[in-house]
């Protein structure tokens, strides 16, 4: 029978590494194994733990919720050809900037390692001591807080916003260009009361796991931008060596977030089959609860920011090719290059 309760310290194990990962100057998270393999900190039982609850709920009859790049409305922007245009014409920052953004962003999610998430069973009638919701608030939390922005235990160590940051220098160089302006939040802006019938802080919590699901989501899109165009061969032709290394710390950081995205799955799927007591003294169905507010947040990601983000993106590359002498010509074959377009 798979072992379905887990301790913090076992969700916080990590495997016995056989070589550390340093990488382009950086001492970062997880290590090699003896065949020489990567393999992300803390999922010695992390990952057993989360495919354990996936089995146990899909013989349930309960299915896991959609997490993947079908759920996005359109790729990356600018697609591959697109940035193979901007490279080949020395508009490097574009992609400098979208990698230095990444990396601060990844360093703002250590604030999951400080949040204090309440015990669901307060609010749920059914036992869920071996359910990934039940395991919320031993570890799973602070453990994707320190893979994202590092362990504040282990400060010597870099996580994904170091891995980033090493990635954007093998491509391009140290201090090749300016930090950029950066976002305020990636997340779905604060709606207000969505589910009134629980209390406040159990809401917030639920939105977001939500809210960093759909963000690991968009995430797998980049991550396959980044590894495609890193390498292509004439996209980086003098730095070879160093894209592609580049584009093995991208795997890493999507080998690492894979976890991200099955406990995140694996709770909001879990909860669907849950029955919540409400703050009146009744009970929720949990697909009756979460079904309408997840289609909000997906819809928010997979258009909403899509379509802002993409504006953005446009107007930056517009102002940088129009430096340019002959950059009204260069932004035309740019723009015909755009899939999403000649879609619609």
């Amino acid at each position: 029978m798979a072992k379905l309760s887990y301790t913090s310290d076992e969700l916080m194990a990590s495997h016995d590494y056989a070589r550390p990962h340093e990488r382009a100057g950086y001492k970062l998270h997880g290590g090699f194994l003896a065949d020489g393999s990567y393999e992300s900190p803390r999922v010695l039982h992390r990952w057993p733990a989360v495919k354990a609850w996936q089995g146990e709920l899909t013989a349930k009859g309960w299915p896991l919720i959609d997490a993947t790049v079908q759920l996005l409305k359109c790729g990356n922007y600018p697609n591959i050809s697109q940035e193979r245009f901007l490279l080949s014409h020395g508009i490097g920052q574009t992609l400098w900037d979208s990698l230095t953004i990444t990396g601060v962003i990844e360093a703002r999610g250590r604030v999951l390692c400080d949040i204090e998430a309440p015990d669901f069973q307060q609010i749920i009638e059914d036992d869920i001591s071996q359910t990934c919701t039940g395991h919320l608030h031993k570890g799973l939390l602070y453990a994707h807080g320190a893979d994202e922005g590092g362990d504040p235990e282990l400060p010597e160590y870099g996580a994904h916003d170091a891995m980033w940051f090493a990635a954007r220098d093998l491509l391009f160089g140290a201090d090749a260009y300016p930090i950029p302006e950066l976002p305020e939040s990636i997340g779905r802006p604060d709606q207000g009361r969505l589910m009134p019938q629980l209390p406040e802080g159990f809401e917030q919590l639920i939105l977001m796991l939500m809210n960093v699901l759909m963000i690991e989501v968009r995430a797998e899109s980049f991550f396959a931008f980044c590894c495609e165009i890193m390498r292509d061969k004439e996209a980086f032709a003098d730095r070879r060596e160093q894209a592609e290394e580049a584009a093995s710390m991208v795997e890493r950081i999507r080998i690492d977030e894979a976890i991200h995205v099955g406990y995140l799955q694996m709770a909001v799927s879990e909860m669907r089959s849950l029955t919540f007591k409400t703050v009146d003294g009744g009970t929720v169905k949990g697909k009756d609860l979460i079904d309408p507010i997840w289609e909000g947040m997906v819809h928010w990601h997979a258009v909403t920011q899509a379509d802002f983000s993409k504006e953005q993106m446009r107007e930056t590359i517009r102002a940088q090719l129009e430096t340019m002498p002959n950059g009204a010509q260069l932004l035309a074959e740019f723009d015909a290059m755009d899939d999403m377009a000649k879609a619609a």
